[in-house]
């Protein structure tokens, strides 16, 4: 890959931020809001985001969940593209085994073309969602996300993204467009250019595919933080150089909510847990508000549940969210941090990347 490219994957951190800092947005709706409230929050803070400096804007692919609109990563990408001019906007990430790998190739071409040189594709193994879903989105019963299956989808959709079949192949003459046919075509002048491909995983599969592939790599800490660690020094320990990177780039999601006083963020982060107990007891809903969550009569289990959640979301002030970021960089030695604020209203998380950015002394808004 040219070394722009791999200068895009890479980033740069600004103020005294100790990598470059990004932003995962999961969409989520708040009871008593909808979900055009929760897109034109996600507008608001991509807006935010690039003035400040923060390096991408990722969003993530759920399904049946009341309080999560990100069904449609590609679509809101679109329109986030619409609404910005240089932050680069991806994935985080499309469910591979939810697509077939031509549309996802055709989708993220499309992508590319609408915002040339600042597009990500993130993939994951997982459905983003429960059993049943995903037997509905892949149209069958028997649902197969095992090691020989991921690699063989991935690639392919690679082949699909560089228009690279060998001959012989049975879609040697089938082309993702947008994408790299149309330079090649009579009179094209289509740039060859293509997303970059990340490898997501909240365990240790998705670390080694990408390692022995040379991809970068990103871990849902913010879900999974027992298996950062060990993943991303399987991650390191397996990779090998490749024409996309020359060393390894591993970034991880971070729960991170930064308010203006330490018992208001409490009081979110609070709410935040209770949609977490009811979407891991099988009733998702709307994320409550913290009056409810203060409300709520816990069981001894989900009020163990709470804490342990809790305990690896990085809350308060902006100087304890900044410092707490700064130990998280330090014990896991991750490249770059993908923060992501849940919270019932957009107006706290909107008011969270800002003071995180005041805090590390980002880039001031034009």
């Amino acid at each position: 890959m040219a070394a722009d490219a791999a200068e895009e994957i890479r980033g740069t951190a600004h103020g005294t931020a100790p990598v470059p800092l990004s932003v995962l947005d999961l969409v989520t709706v708040g009871a008593g809001r909808t979900a055009t409230d929760a897109l034109r929050t996600s507008v608001d803070i991509a807006r935010l985001a690039e003035s400040r400096g923060f390096h991408r804007y990722w969003v993530a692919e759920h399904h049946s969940m009341p309080g999560v609109a990100s069904s449609s990563p590609a679509v809101i990408l679109a329109h986030l593209a619409a609404h910005t001019d240089r932050i680069r906007l991806g994935s985080g990430g499309v469910m591979l085994p939810n697509h077939a790998p031509l549309v996802i190739a055709e989708q993220f071409g499309t992508l590319e073309a609408m915002a040339p040189g600042r597009v990500d594709l993130g993939l994951g193994r997982a459905p983003g969602t429960d059993g049943a879903t995903a037997a509905a989105l892949r149209r069958t019963d028997r649902l197969n996300e095992g090691a020989d299956d991921f690699p063989q989808q991935l690639a392919e959709l690679v082949r699909f993204l560089d228009d690279d079949f060998p001959d012989g192949h049975p879609y040697r003459r089938i082309h993702a467009v947008p994408g790299p046919v149309q330079a090649t075509s009579p009179g094209g002048v289509q740039s060859v250019h293509r997303p970059p491909v990340w490898l997501l995983g909240s365990s240790g599969f998705s670390a080694r595919l990408a390692g022995t592939l040379g991809l970068p790599f990103a871990f849902a800490h913010h879900f999974s933080a027992q298996n950062t660690v060990p993943a991303l020094d399987l991650y390191r320990e397996s990779f090998r150089p490749s024409a996309v990177l020359d060393a390894p780039y591993a970034l991880i999601g971070v729960s991170a909510l930064a308010t203006d006083d330490e018992k208001e963020a409490r009081r979110q982060v609070l709410a935040a847990a209770l949609n977490m107990v009811r979407l891991r007891t099988g009733r998702p809903g709307l994320v409550p508000t913290p009056e409810e969550a203060e409300a709520y009569d816990f069981s001894p289990m989900e009020r163990e549940f709470v804490q342990s959640w809790n305990a690896n979301v990085i809350h308060g002030t902006a100087d304890e969210v900044r410092s707490g970021l700064d130990d998280l960089h330090k014990r896991t030695g991750a490249d770059e941090l993908m923060l992501t604020a849940n919270a019932h209203g957009g107006d706290v998380r909107l008011r969270s990347y800002e003071l995180i950015a005041d805090a590390y002394g980002l880039p001031a808004p034009a």
